[in-house]
């Protein structure tokens, strides 16, 4: 006896919504561990006898969270999310090698577009060159909010 619980296969590549579910899959799953070496060296490195304290004063497991743990990852946070933003406007490989950017160019990433300018299409390095510099003001702006918001004191 065979189940059907889905009519039709999924086309993974084809239709667009998909295709981006497909890298979205695969930057979290190549990025996650990557990540997580961070997050677990922080947390190695809070010392256990301010959660001592906080079980003391009797503060529940939220409140620990809130109050010690955030505050003391903030910089890891502040570090891996700066790391991530970066890593989203160079994305290449995935993207190349997936679907060169298809179905009807609903996957292709910033990188892709000026290997495109430049390679694919007629060579345009003026543009290609203004594109990337771009991308770097892109990434220094982002990278100062992201500090900005992540050095307040709470």
């Amino acid at each position: 006896m065979k189940i059907n619980l889905i009519a039709e296969p999924i086309s993974w590549i084809t239709v667009p919504v998909w295709a981006k579910m497909v890298f979205f899959l695969a930057i979290t799953w190549r990025w996650t561990g990557y990540n997580m070496v961070f997050y677990l060296s922080g947390l190695q490195g809070i010392d256990d006898s301010i959660y001592e304290a906080a079980d003391i004063d009797g503060a529940g497991a939220f409140e620990k969270f809130k109050s010690i743990t955030l505050p003391m990852l903030k910089p890891i946070i502040l570090f891996t999310t700066i790391n991530s933003t970066i890593g989203t406007l160079q994305l290449f490989d995935e993207t190349m090698n997936i679907t060169q950017g298809g179905p009807a160019n609903a996957t292709i990433t910033i990188s892709q577009y000026i290997y495109n300018i430049l390679f694919k299409y007629s060579p345009d390095f003026g543009y290609a060159a203004a594109v990337s510099y771009v991308i770097v003001v892109m990434i220094v702006v982002l990278s100062f909010i992201q500090m900005k918001v992540g050095d307040k004191n709470d």
